[in-house]
């Protein structure tokens, strides 16, 4: 008898990128510390995907698998309301 062995494949998870979305009340310089603080961006980087959500009106902030992209979501929207500021943030398919 000859048993074929069948190799299992699996596939990678399905990853999710978080967005900012541009509004005209939070200021920039919080922005950039969200972008520092959650998403691990250098002062460098986190300006350039604040302008970029400043002049485009969204910049994708990371991508992660959907446990992370949510919990990152949830991280910032609280963030922004203890601040008082109506920052918004989702998470999309990558």
């Amino acid at each position: 008898m000859v048993v074929e062995r069948k190799t299992a494949r699996t596939t990678p998870p399905q990853m999710y990128q978080v967005v900012l979305l541009n509004d005209d009340y939070t200021p920039m310089e919080f922005v950039v510390m969200i972008l520092q603080q959650y998403f691990r961006r250098d002062l460098e980087a986190a300006t350039l995907i604040m302008l970029k959500i400043h002049h485009e009106g969204r910049g994708v902030c990371g991508v992660y698998t959907k446990d992370v992209a949510a919990t990152k979501v949830e991280l910032v929207l609280a963030a922004a309301r203890r601040a008082g500021h109506p920052l918004q943030c989702i998470m999309e398919a990558a």
